[in-house]
């Protein structure tokens, strides 16, 4: 059974995966970065050459080779949920955790980051993550088995819960 991560970013899928990785002996898998390994070059390039959908295509086919695995854990890029075939997959043979935080916490934690493109064009950089979290997350409740609000627990907390609620099955 895989541990799976979603949320948007900055909600510390990262660096708990990572946690859950050394303390659990399982291998991590980061959406995004084993996206940018496969297609060598960053995602802005990717969304610059070939759009979001072609972006979005290449998440559904790694998400598909993951869900195939056992006994991983996997940091899911943000925008996961916006494909319900996505979940479908992750589900099959994982227990998804959504660590979610406040758009401020989010702002806070985020702020700088150039490693993906804007969503929306226009917008602040809070206004786009409002903006986005708005229309996410119902998506995020729907697939998620459990909820870990993030804005207030250190990484080893949401970790230790993660652990806490994964033993149970």
């Amino acid at each position: 059974m895989n541990i799976v991560l979603i949320g948007y970013r900055g909600t510390g899928k990262s660096e708990v995966s990572s946690i859950l990785g050394k303390r659990l002996g399982m291998t991590c898998v980061g959406m995004d970065a084993e996206i940018v390994r496969r297609a060598a070059c960053s995602i802005p390039e990717i969304v610059e050459k070939e759009g979001w959908t072609a972006f979005r295509d290449r998440e559904s086919e790694l998400a598909r080779d993951l869900a195939s695995q056992d006994n991983i854990i996997i940091d899911c890029g943000g925008g996961i949920i916006e494909r319900p075939e996505n979940i479908e997959a992750l589900k099959k043979s994982g227990i998804l955790f959504w660590l979610k935080a406040s758009v401020n916490t989010i702002v806070k934690r985020i702020e700088g980051c150039s490693q993906r493109p804007a969503l929306t064009e226009g917008k602040s950089f809070t206004e786009e993550i409002a903006e986005v979290l708005e229309v996410r997350t119902p998506k995020y409740k729907d697939a998620a088995h459990f909820e870990i609000d993030t804005d207030l627990m250190t990484p080893e907390e949401v970790a230790e819960k993660i652990i806490t609620r994964w033993k149970q099955g």
